[in-house]
């Protein structure tokens, strides 16, 4: 049976990072990329913990193992993933609901994933509603950006409610920043 909780110990920081390694972008082949989706990012245990210690990560745990997370980020945290700045910075120029996001509370979702065995199962709209449940009471809502390459991403994005407020392209690629609104 898979628990839905916050991250708190470094044995879930572990698997996040086992998880997030298996489905980075790196680590897997073209077709998995365009049929299931990946991360981006790699983080260290040191940047999970000080994230972590701000705002919990959401993960889902089969028995022991970590088999999906959503990493919990806040402009308390933007300076942690040094990676991540740029997308803050570009949070900062951009109006949400009339307003500019620099001037709101928000959380930011430094990424989600689900295990391979999960996929399909209702994971990601649990984990999200949990995320919603934990962080809705303190913040307006939710924000990310997600390579418009990884269209399994986005379409579960905007399943569970995020709408997409700007588009760009860095060196990279082409990206959509995405927001949910919790008020």
């Amino acid at each position: 049976m898979v628990e839905i909780k916050a991250a708190s110990t470094s044995s879930d920081l572990e698997g996040i990072l086992a998880l997030q390694w298996a489905n980075h972008l790196s680590t897997i082949s073209s077709e998995e990329k365009s049929k299931e989706g990946f991360v981006t990012v790699r983080h260290t245990m040191e940047q999970l913990a000080a994230m972590n210690a701000l705002a919990p990560h959401i993960i889902a745990k089969d028995e022991e193992e970590v088999v999906g997370y959503i990493l919990a980020m806040t402009k308390a945290s933007r300076n942690l993933v040094p990676v991540l700045v740029p997308m803050f910075e570009q949070f900062d120029q951009l109006n949400f609901k009339g307003k500019k996001v620099a001037e709101m509370d928000y959380m930011v979702i430094g990424q989600i994933c689900v295990g391979k065995n999960q996929r399909g199962t209702g994971l990601f709209d649990q984990m999200y509603k949990a995320y919603q449940e934990a962080y809705s009471p303190s913040y307006e809502f939710a924000i990310t950006e997600i390579a418009l390459s990884n269209t399994r991403s986005l379409a579960a994005h905007q399943r569970v409610g995020f709408r997409t407020i700007h588009e760009f392209a860095d060196q990279t690629q082409p990206w959509a920043i995405v927001a949910w609104d919790w008020k």
